[in-house]
């Protein structure tokens, strides 16, 4: 049975769905699980990775489902939505389907966007534990991560305290010569405080640390975060902890978690984090949280091991990536599939007519302000101008081999003439396109959509990388540039060119995976140019270097690892029942 999402808050749907949401043994013989495999913890269970791929390792996999999404407006366009809604749809059809979605941050959760749990009928539960901390994972995240900078920090002091043959003999350190001023990492919360951007710590005396600028990230943007979204097992986890670049010493030389002697202790806070939680939809399918990366300088996509024994459980197994395909898509298909080996065998390309219109030119769509009558009337003129951005990501889609369904996300402002004229635009780009309601039906609304997809998936497809692993980093990103983003071509500053040059000459860089950093708004590095921008060039300005995760990041614009809290936010909605201790207000 579908809510009535028109009259009933996203909390409220969740709250009367969640009556009779299956309990962990209920999961345990659906799913087919041993019940050692299924580790216990309240209403969502977690999976135990390791014993589960070992068991069914000699199993075939299922169907791989991509969902990506079109340039979106700041609100977002509903690729959570609609991968919930896709799962709910293979459901109706008597298919045995799952997924996997990333894990939200209590960042956006508390401020203007809200938690990333879809919406209406096509949306996860529990709400409130999955967009309140969940199984711990974050926690975990921002112990193992701020571990380090204690380990850092306090090194630091006690190398000032003390001379080389003090620290010897009190505890058989030697000296890393750290340089204050180039220090990579900094603390991470999962809060979006831009108060705490840019900070001085160590104030005090002498015990009271070592004074030196330093500053704070939100917890999802996190090294370890991106690790977690690709590391195959523990084993791989453990190897690469002791790898991540903290800071240099005064020579230039790296300094690593390893160095402080402090990977193992990371690695104990994080041994549970390999494990996937179990949630479902409203409509009680099945669907595992794991990881939660940026997609902006991370891979922005729910994990391996989430994919690796969802295509061992379902018979279609659905993942998401962040963002539009320009950087979701784009990293899935070069970044994550890659590291895996996995092979998808569909991608959905999430669009709004929203969105469309506002590429054709539409008035400025801002979080937390209603939408101009422009988006809510019928606009075909408008609705034409914006549609080249959707023709855009299907031809990015294609370029990879794999098939694109195109789903409209319906809002019921939508109308016949738009929706048809949106199928025509993506049919003629060669993607197959489906229309769906499943924000107010659920899986009855998902059908056509559904069927699209299994039509797809039973297609023959080429997938092939855009780039070789043998490509130097400057050739690998004019590719992307190019072919991804629409540019001319990439224009590097000085300081980012020669960075980008000694990277190439080094050796043990040359299997870093290419993670470009830019805004999810456009498909050029500036916000503000919607639709398909033409005559432009990409600039690339630095060169981010992630040792554990394996990353190098070329940045194009500046972006802040330490989101803003916006004037209204979301936390000034939220509160709890005191009789009952239920969340209301998250949305």
């Amino acid at each position: 049975m579908a809510y009535d999402a028109t009259k009933m808050k996203d909390w409220q749907i969740a709250e009367a769905a969640e009556v009779n949401m299956p309990t962990t043994e209920v999961w345990r013989e659906r799913l087919g699980l041993e019940k050692d495999e299924v580790i216990p913890y309240g209403r969502t269970p977690k999976l135990d990775f390791l014993k589960i791929i070992e068991r069914l390792k000699g199993k075939p996999d299922g169907k791989y489902i991509e969902v990506t999404a079109i340039t979106p407006t700041p609100l977002g366009e509903g690729k959570s939505t609609t991968s919930l809604g896709l799962m709910e749809g293979l459901g109706k059809r008597g298919l045995n389907a799952g997924g996997c979605l990333r894990q939200p941050s209590g960042g956006p959760t508390m401020n203007v966007k809200g938690t990333a749990a879809g919406g209406g009928n096509a949306l996860l539960i529990p709400m409130t534990e999955f967009s309140m901390g969940l199984t711990g994972d974050i926690n975990d995240i921002m112990n193992a991560h701020n571990l380090a900078m204690i380990a850092l920090t306090a090194r630091m002091q006690h190398e000032r305290n003390y001379n080389d043959e003090q620290l010897a003999r009190l505890s058989k350190m030697r000296r890393l010569d750290i340089d204050p001023t180039k220090v990579e990492m900094g603390w991470i919360m999962d809060f979006c405080a831009q108060s705490l951007r840019n900070i001085v710590i160590g104030l005090g005396g002498r015990m009271d640390g070592f004074m030196m600028q330093s500053k704070f990230a939100i917890a999802v943007s996190s090294e370890l975060m991106a690790m977690l979204s690709i590391v195959r097992d523990l084993a791989d986890l453990r190897e690469r902890m002791d790898k991540i670049t903290v800071a240099f010493d005064k020579s230039g030389n790296p300094v690593t978690t390893g160095d402080l002697e402090v990977g193992g202790a990371m690695t104990a806070w994080m041994r549970n984090t390999i494990n996937p939680t179990l949630c479902c939809s409203v409509e009680y399918q099945p669907c595992m949280v794991h990881a939660g990366p940026f997609a902006n300088i991370a891979v922005g996509q729910s994990s391996i091991i989430g994919d690796r024994i969802g295509l061992k459980m379902f018979d279609y197994h659905v993942t998401e990536s962040g963002f539009a395909a320009d950087i979701g898509f784009e990293k899935f298909w070069n970044v994550k599939c890659r590291l895996s080996g996995l092979t998808p065998h569909v991608s959905v390309l999430t669009t709004t007519i929203r969105a469309l219109k506002m590429h054709g030119g539409g008035p400025k769509v801002i979080p937390g302000v209603a939408l101009s009558a422009a988006y809510t009337k019928e606009d075909l003129g408008l609705l034409e101008k914006g549609l080249p951005n959707m023709v855009h990501h299907i031809n990015t889609i294609r370029a990879s081999g794999i098939n694109p369904v195109v789903c409209v996300n319906c809002f019921h402002t939508d109308t016949k003439a738009e929706i048809a004229m949106v199928r025509k635009a993506a049919e003629d780009a060669g993607a197959r396109c489906a229309v769906s309601t499943h924000w107010a039906d659920g899986g009855d609304g998902a059908l056509e959509l559904a069927d699209a997809v299994v039509e797809a998936c039973n297609d023959e497809n080429d997938f092939k990388f855009l780039y070789p692993l043998e490509m130097k980093l400057r050739e690998r990103v004019e590719k992307i540039a190019k072919v991804v983003y629409g540019a001319d071509g990439v224009s590097w500053t000085a300081d980012a060119e020669n960075k980008a040059k000694m990277l190439e000459d080094d050796p043990q860089y040359g299997d870093y995976a290419t993670m470009m950093v830019k805004t999810h708004l456009s498909l050029t590095h500036a916000p503000a140019l919607k639709g398909v921008p033409k005559g432009w060039t990409l600039p690339i300005r630095d060169i981010l270097i992630y040792s554990g995760a394996k990353f190098l990041c070329p940045c194009a614009g500046t972006i802040s690892l330490m989101p803003g809290t916006g004037s209204n936010p979301a936390f000034r909605r939220v509160d709890v029942d005191v009789k009952t201790g239920k969340v209301s207000g998250l949305f």
